[in-house]
């Protein structure tokens, strides 16, 4: 039976870990260096990180903070921002990532995708997506959920696991930091499409939603979530306890 992952998410703004709700309303939480030690620490299967207005600013993403916080973790790192590029690619996997995250640059290029497959291999290449109901479907959007790129997003998963993504992060705007659990109903139709690792993100608020999203979507590989576990509401630790004690089969 394969390991479900916990994965705690770290939005990094100007060198800061920030929170906000349906990506508005921005909070300042910690030091992205001391959180991901934390984390590393305390029983998380993997961190993300993700440099929130690298895209919608035009820059590179954060190499510095990167470079230490990966120095100081044992366990996989994903990192997103500001991926345009295959030189975006090398440069954040020289600083430590195991795993680059791309989202509104795979948008603007879709090529990107096969072209760090072909360098890096399917394994490293993450497609992480921001969706939302518009109209009755699930469209992608960009630049941090602010722009409706028109796209479908059960066609955008297709194209990016048939380009050589090799895991896609799914996050649901409509439920992002809003804590009711997660989009099971947008989560499901991607696990349909996709013979890749899915992660569910955004929704989270309690432990009874990771076990919710584990029993009724077993496709479903991996769980994340950032302010629950930024602001101690859920531990790791505890988390994983319950999963085991509901049969969900994680790392204790």
């Amino acid at each position: 039976m394969i390991t479900k992952r916990i994965i705690p998410c770290l939005d990094v703004r100007d060198g800061r870990v920030v929170k906000g709700v349906n990506f508005l309303g921005i909070k300042d939480v910690s030091s992205p260096v001391e959180l991901a030690k934390f984390y590393s620490d305390n029983g998380a299967d993997e961190l993300v990180f993700y440099d929130i207005t690298a895209s919608a600013e035009g820059r590179a993403l954060f190499t510095d903070i990167l470079c230490e916080a990966a120095s100081t973790v044992f366990i996989p790192l994903t990192v997103g921002g500001g991926i345009n590029t295959v030189d975006d690619f090398d440069r954040v996997l020289k600083c430590g990532a195991d795993k680059v995250s791309v989202n509104s640059g795979a948008i603007r290029n879709p090529d990107l995708i096969s072209a760090a497959a072909q360098v890096y291999g399917d394994q490293c290449v993450v497609l992480s997506i921001d969706a939302k109901r518009v109209d009755g479907s699930f469209r992608v959007f960009a630049k941090g959920g602010r722009e409706d790129t028109g796209i479908d997003l059960i066609e955008w998963v297709k194209r990016g696991v048939s380009s050589g993504a090799g895991e896609i992060v799914l996050n649901s705007i409509d439920t992002d930091g809003v804590k009711n659990g997660f989009d099971l109903e947008m989560l499901g139709a991607v696990c349909e499409v996709a013979d890749v690792p899915v992660i569910a993100s955004g929704g989270a608020g309690c432990t009874a939603h990771f076990t919710e999203l584990f029993k009724t979507l077993p496709k479903v590989d991996a769980g994340l979530a950032a302010s629950i576990f930024h602001f101690g509401e859920v531990k790791i630790p505890d988390l994983k306890r319950e999963l085991s004690e509901n049969g969900v089969n994680v790392r204790l």
